[in-house]
């Protein structure tokens, strides 16, 4: 009897709580975009630029972001079903809004202006923007600090919200941060994500400081800062990085998108007094690794073409761009031959760390599947052996190993899937090959008539609700969106319930 007494109070105040989390954190975001927007909207005033489009999304997000929060509450303990609906909807109905301003600033279609809008909330950086020149400096800016939303959003979603959520919260955190264990960098959770969004502005900062003092304008070097952090790719410009002369900047991009594409839980290490905190993670050795010898192959390759200096920057540029799903471009790389193309393609399945702003399948999965691949191997000679998996000196659980196997396994099929149909569609096999992986690492950039910054203005509408599926996809782990498609989803208790 004494159990019962005390275990009801804790079961009621659950319940009360349950469907809060999901407007209360979708009524912030909103309420956060709501404030972007009115800064914009004051910018565009100041400097004689439409704001209407601006004004629009205040109207719009900031009464619903106040009903949500009013309807939600901070302290609720929301169910797995709660969780993941939390994630699907928000990347939704954020870039939803996002794109107001690209509909009434006159310069899009409503379906260009939500494809633009998930292009940067999700950080894959394609455009549908045909003439750069005729689109004003405050929506240009506008696309920059969405996918530098989309960075640091993703980063605080799953490193400061979810793993507090029990096992929930652990599952929903680990989908998006791969790897044999997880670690939070501060002790306590707000701290966490102060943390994290202080290192990523203050990162965001120094490069585009930096920029600036290698010769860009302010305005550009501001604007390419958000991309290169948020490893979105976004350009203020037709021709992205070639458009500049000076090879101290795309050195600086490279620094920059190498950070962007590691744990951000190891370089606030490395920043706090911690360097070999880099260098003694295994992944992120096969990370740099991956990036060099990337990058030197492309060198030779291009060195009959530009020289041996030019051709080492292009290469070792063009390689952590793609590997780290930033997607800028230091060249037209549709003018270099076949193998060097082929090499770009082959990175473009590759992705940055676990833990980082970066999209793609994660360096940490690849590593687990060859050493479960090498395993097997092994087992064939040595059957009654046991072979534990190990990443650096940390031993994987067959759990993940098993996750991991099926995260592959829906991202070829989503990638084979969405390749055919852009044929099927009209694209050329090459064409549809490129767009479908950029799009689904979040990386932008394809080859053929989408190279070298992902212009997709020329595709059916079919074809671009195809790849904001695999954008949307792609940034939340795939795993996560098809979820909803098993029935178990629809088993689970409901979110909300009346008392």
């Amino acid at each position: 009897m004494t159990t019962t007494a005390r275990t009801q109070p804790q079961r009621t105040r659950r319940d009360t709580s349950r469907g809060k989390f999901f407007p209360y954190v979708l009524g912030t975001g909103f309420m956060a975009l709501s404030f972007a927007a009115t800064a914009f909207a004051i910018y565009a005033l100041a400097v004689g630029e439409p704001f209407h489009g601006f004004a629009a999304t205040v109207l719009v997000a900031l009464p619903a972001g106040l009903y949500l929060r009013r309807l939600g509450s901070p302290d609720a303990d929301p169910s797995r079903r709660e969780a993941l609906i939390t994630v699907l909807l928000s990347w939704l109905f954020l870039p939803a809004l996002g794109a107001i301003p690209y509909v009434f600033g006159g310069q899009l279609p409503p379906l260009d202006a939500f494809f633009e809008s998930m292009s940067g909330f999700t950080t894959t950086g394609a455009t549908t923007i045909q003439d750069f020149s005729l689109v004003p400096d405050s929506l240009l800016l506008w696309r920059a600090v969405s996918q530098w939303v989309g960075g640091v959003g993703i980063l605080v979603l799953f490193l400061a919200v979810f793993p507090q959520l029990a096992i929930a919260g652990r599952q929903m955190f680990h989908a998006e941060m791969p790897g044999p264990s997880q670690e939070r960098f501060t002790p306590r959770l707000r701290q966490t994500a102060l943390a994290v969004v202080a290192l990523y502005a203050a990162l965001t900062i120094a490069c585009a400081a930096a920029y600036a003092v290698a010769g860009m304008a302010p305005f550009d070097a501001l604007a390419h800062a958000f991309g290169t952090l948020a490893a979105g790719g976004f350009s203020a410009n037709a021709a992205s990085f070639a458009d500049y002369s000076a090879p101290a900047l795309q050195w600086i991009a490279i620094l920059f998108m190498t950070l962007s594409g590691a744990s951000f839980i190891l370089v606030f290490r490395a920043v706090s007094g911690q360097p070999r905190a880099l260098l003694r993670d295994a992944e992120f050795r096969v990370y740099i690794g991956i990036l060099v010898v990337g990058g030197g192959i492309l060198a030779m390759l291009l060195a009959g073409e530009y020289g041996t200096a030019d051709a080492i920057r292009h290469g070792l540029f063009q390689s952590v761009s793609i590997v780290t799903s930033t997607g800028f471009a230091s060249a037209d790389f549709r003018e270099w031959g076949l193998p060097a193309q082929g090499v770009i393609l082959a990175l473009l399945f590759v992705g940055g760390c676990g833990g980082s702003a970066s999209g793609g399948v994660k360096v940490v999965r690849w590593l687990i599947i060859a050493k479960h691949t090498a395993r097997e191997v092994r087992h064939a000679i040595h059957p009654r052996a046991v072979l534990p998996v190990r990443v650096g000196d940390r031993i994987v659980s067959e759990d993940a190993i098993r996750a991991v196997g099926a995260f592959i396994t829906l991202y070829v099929g989503l990638f084979a899937f969405t390749t055919i149909a852009l044929v099927f569609l009209g694209a050329d096999f090459t064409s549809a090959f490129s767009a479908s992986i950029a799009s689904l690492g979040n990386t932008g950039p394809g080859l053929g008539p989408y190279a070298p910054i992902g212009q997709l203005d020329e595709l059916s509408a079919v074809g671009k609700l195809l790849l904001m599926f695999a954008m949307y996809a792609g940034r939340l782990e795939v795993v996560t969106v098809f979820v909803i498609f098993t029935p178990g989803w629809w088993r689970l208790p409901r979110v909300w319930s009346r008392g």
